[in-house]
């Protein structure tokens, strides 16, 4: 019906998902941080705010690089719109969710600091949201009620895809090959009807949830990292085996 439209959806669900899914290929490093921190805690050096906020700060530049030079070639190559502001936005979007999935993988890798184990549990955690962002099945079509109303709105998936839909295709028409209807079809009613997007606030909405999702995945890190040494001897003294008599 729509010339293109479908092709779009996935060209953005490809950036949304699969770019940012690749991000689980630092989780070794994110595992080599941690035990530098181990030793640097240990040594009185620096505490856990310190590095939780360090960490943050040094990572800005080369996730904003990684997001706008593969993003601008991305972004240019597949047709989108040519405006500065649309692909400023893009950028942002990116950058917001890099950081997301960034903020997460550190998360994970404070819990399993096994090479392999943390890159199966980082990949399971993504591809749960990603199923559950509203691209393979539309929102109306998950299963009610845990993966409609909780996973639904809990996969930064989500916000990533409607933001950037919303950013593509608000203030467009297309021609309607419907009998009967109006000549053309406003890109606003696309996304309301056909992918089922929330209408009822900005693009720059999602954003914002995107970055709230980052700061509680920061501060869930810092909580973590902030407790792990109370935890492990607890843990160690409970698998402990027993010596025999």
């Amino acid at each position: 019906m729509i010339l293109a439209s479908p092709l779009a959806q996935s060209r953005l669900m490809f950036v949304a998902a699969f770019l940012t899914f690749m991000s689980i290929g630092g989780f070794p490093s994110f595992v080599e941080d941690m035990k530098v921190f181990g030793r640097e805690r240990l040594n009185g050096h620096y505490g856990v705010g310190a590095f939780v906020v360090g960490n943050t700060i040094s990572s800005i530049p080369y996730l904003f690089m990684i997001s706008l030079i593969p993003g601008a070639i991305a972004y240019y190559l597949v047709g989108l719109q040519k405006s500065l502001g649309h692909f400023a936005y893009f950028v942002i979007l990116l950058f917001t969710t890099m950081m997301l999935v960034e903020s997460l993988m550190m998360t994970v890798a404070s819990i399993v600091p096994d090479f392999l184990m943390g890159i199966i549990t980082g990949a399971g955690i993504q591809g749960v949201k990603m199923l559950n962002g509203g691209f393979f099945r539309l929102p109306n079509d998950l299963p009610k009620p845990f993966w409609r109303y909780v996973m639904y709105y809990i996969a930064f998936h989500k916000y990533a895809n409607q933001g950037f839909y919303k950013n593509e295709f608000e203030g467009l028409s297309f021609p309607n090959n419907q009998a009967g209807g109006s000549p053309t079809i406003t890109g606003d009613e696309v996304l309301r009807s056909f992918w089922q997007v929330e209408m009822g606030y900005s693009k720059w909405v999602d954003v914002g949830i995107l970055f709230g999702m980052v700061v509680i995945y920061r501060l869930l890190f810092w909580g973590i990292i902030n407790k792990v040494d109370k935890v492990k001897p607890l843990i160690k003294s409970y698998m402990a085996v027993p010596p025999k008599h």
